[in-house]
């Protein structure tokens, strides 16, 4: 089969397209023949060496949309349309960058839409995180009110979509006065524009805070955030934009406003017991999208031989948005 393979950690150079044997699929797997996979900044810093030491060659991949082609779980047919995302895909085995990948039956949904393959590969990675910070950190409720920090990131825009669609008033944050509309066009009703200091902005909207907020900036900001939510609100942080999520001389009276609970989200979660698919909002979400309720989080498509050139794109903040491969 053909596939993205490092053995090395460096630029993107060292995304070597080759020719290697399909995986097996052992006990409790499935083996899918991949249609499109979405691009994260997780793989970028995978072939950078800033994921762990690499010591034999690797495939990244943290998520794709593909075809059941061989089924040990017992849980699907061949043929399936399914997505998947982590479960160790990339970090402790092969990743999605290749014509065909195994993963564990419990890090594989089907999905019934009509939706093109680079639109449903857009889906699982982006709309997983949101749905764990948002449903089961912050424990959003129609009617409430959501910071964005950090917009026109692909998770802001899948952030932003999605509290829209449950009925939240969404503010959302950009750097660029430019990308206003683009956020609105997402359906954020507020936009913010982000000058390293935006607690007081908010709070020109609304004067008691918002009821909670999402960083996908990360460090670098978190402080502030906290500052531009109500008493006895929210906030979940899932960047790490702005590097690794340890705070210094972080203090619980001076920094972390009374009664305001922080907490933070990785995906790793995905496919556990204390996160099974099989009741996250994935079909649903693909339901809107097909429906035009929920705008596309693609911003570019690629061929699988343009991996390079994709790289380059997410690596150089050129993205707004989605980018996704195709097979």
């Amino acid at each position: 089969m053909k596939a993205v393979v490092i053995t090395q950690p460096g630029n993107i150079e060292q995304l070597q397209i080759r020719e290697i044997e399909e995986p097996t699929t052992p006990d409790g797997y499935v083996k899918l023949r991949t249609k499109a996979f979405g691009l994260n900044r997780a793989e970028t810093y995978f072939r950078a060496g800033n994921m762990g030491e690499i010591k034999e060659p690797r495939i990244p991949g943290i998520e794709a949309a593909g075809e059941i082609v061989e089924d040990n779980s017992g849980n699907f047919r061949v043929g399936q349309k399914v997505v998947t995302a982590m479960g160790g895909l990339m970090l402790a085995r092969n990743g999605s960058y290749a014509e065909y990948l195994t993963a564990p039956a419990t890090n594989v949904l089907a999905v019934e839409t009509k939706l093109s393959w680079e639109e449903l590969a857009a889906l699982p990675q982006a709309y997983l995180t949101v749905w764990g910070a948002l449903d089961k950190n912050l424990v959003i409720q129609e009617g409430e009110t959501l910071l964005v920090r950090g917009g026109t990131t692909t998770l802001g825009f899948a952030a932003i979509t999605y509290a829209t669609a449950k009925g939240l008033k969404v503010v959302a944050t950009t750097r660029s006065a430019s990308n206003a509309d683009l956020l609105s066009q997402k359906g954020a009703d507020e936009v913010v524009i982000d000058d390293g200091d935006i607690a007081e902005k908010v709070r020109c909207i609304f004067p008691e805070g918002v009821d909670c907020a999402l960083d996908v900036v990360g460090i670098a900001t978190v402080k502030d955030t906290l500052k531009a939510v109500r008493h006895w609100g929210r906030v979940c942080v899932v960047g790490v934009l702005s590097g690794p999520p340890v705070l210094e001389n972080f203090g619980l009276m001076s920094d972390l406003p009374n009664t305001v609970r922080l907490s933070f989200f990785a995906s790793g979660l995905f496919g556990s017991p204390q996160m099974p698919l099989s009741t996250s909002p994935i079909q649903w979400i693909a339901e809107q999208v097909e429906n035009g309720k929920i705008p596309s989080l693609v911003s570019r498509t690629f061929e699988f031989d343009q991996i390079h050139e994709a790289h380059r794109v997410i690596e150089n903040d050129q993205a707004l948005g989605k980018l996704v491969v195709t097979l």
